[in-house]
C-alpha cells in the first residue's frame, strides 16, 4: 500500500483473535520472524503485540469470548472515537462495542458495516498504530470482501472520505490518492457461511516461499501464489486455528 504510516481513516493496525495464543505465536513468528511481547498486566488478558525489531507491527490476543470466530481483525485510525461512532450508525452501520479505553493507549471500537462485515475503529492516544507497512513481515495491504459492493462503497466513501478506483475487476480504496486496499465481491465461488470480511495482507520477500512456510507449519494455502496482472504476486493463507490472511511481495505497492 502506499502509506506508510498510520493517517486518519487508513489502516493502523491488524489483530488477531485466536484460540491458542502461544500456538499463534509459535506460527507467525516462524512465518514472519516477529517477536511477541505478552502485556504482563492481567488486565490486559494476553495480550500480545508482534515486533520486528523495535516496531509494533500487529497484536495476537485470546479470544475474550468463546462465541466469537478466530479471525484477523483490521483497524481503521480516526481522531474521534465517539464522533466516529455516529458517522458509523448514521451510515447504516452498527457498533457492538465501544468506544472503550484500553489503558493510555487509545480508545477502540468495534463496528459492522452495512453488509456485515466486522472492522475496528482506534483512536490513538500513546499508541498510533502500527510502527511500519510494506516490509516484509509488516501489514501490506487490506481487502474488503463482501456481496454488496455498491452498499460497502457507499459506506466507506460516506464514513471515511475514501477514494474508490473505478474499476469492475478490482476497486481499490484510497486516501489523498494514497491507494492502499481494495474490495472483491463475493460470488458463487464462496461458500454461504463466509461472511463479508476484512483480510490483512502482510508483505513477504517471497511469496512462494511463505506459502511453503504456512504449510510446513501447520496452516492451509486457500489461493495459491498467483501474480495479479500489472498488479502485485499474492496467496491467501489460513493459520492453524483457522483465521484467513494473505501474503503479498513486498515493493509491489509502489
Amino acid at each position: 500500500m502506499k502509506l506508510h504510516e498510520p493517517v486518519t481513516g487508513g489502516p493502523c493496525w491488524a489483530e488477531l483473535g485466536t484460540s491458542n495464543l502461544e500456538a499463534a505465536k509459535r506460527f507467525y513468528t516462524k512465518l514472519f520472524g516477529w517477536r511477541p511481547e505478552t502485556d504482563p498486566r492481567q488486565q490486559a488478558g494476553g495480550y500480545t503485540i508482534a515486533r520486528l525489531g523495535d516496531a509494533a507491527v500487529a497484536a495476537l490476543t485470546p479470544l475474550y469470548q468463546q462465541a466469537r470466530p478466530v479471525a484477523w481483525n483490521v483497524s481503521f485510525a480516526v481522531r474521534d472515537a465517539d464522533a466516529a461512532v455516529r458517522q458509523v450508525t448514521a451510515a447504516g452501520g452498527a457498533v457492538p462495542q465501544g468506544p472503550t479505553d484500553v489503558f493510555d493507549l487509545g480508545r477502540s471500537v468495534v463496528a459492522v458495516d452495512p453488509t456485515g462485515a466486522v472492522f475496528q475503529l482506534w483512536q490513538g492516544g500513546s499508541f498510533p498504530g502500527a510502527g511500519l507497512f510494506n516490509a516484509p513481515g509488516s501489514l501490506g495491504w487490506v481487502e474488503l470482501l463482501t456481496r454488496e459492493p455498491d452498499r460497502a462503497a457507499d459506506f466507506y466513501t460516506t464514513v471515511f472520505g475514501w477514494s474508490v478506483t473505478a474499476s469492475e475487476r478490482y476497486p481499490r480504496w484510497g486516501i489523498d490518492g494514497a491507494d492502499f486496499g481494495g474490495m472483491v465481491t463475493m460470488d458463487d465461488k464462496f461458500p454461504h457461511e463466509v461472511p463479508a470480511h476484512w483480510l490483512p495482507y502482510f508483505a513477504v520477500a517471497d511469496v512462494d516461499t511463505a506459502a511453503a512456510d504456512a504449510t510446513e507449519g501447520g496452516g492451509t494455502v486457500l489461493m495459491l501464489p498467483t501474480s495479479v496482472p500489472e498488479g502485485p504476486r499474492i496467496a491467501v493463507l489460513r493459520d492453524p486455528q483457522g483465521a484467513m490472511f494473505g501474503v503479498r511481495r513486498a515493493g509491489d505497492e509502489r
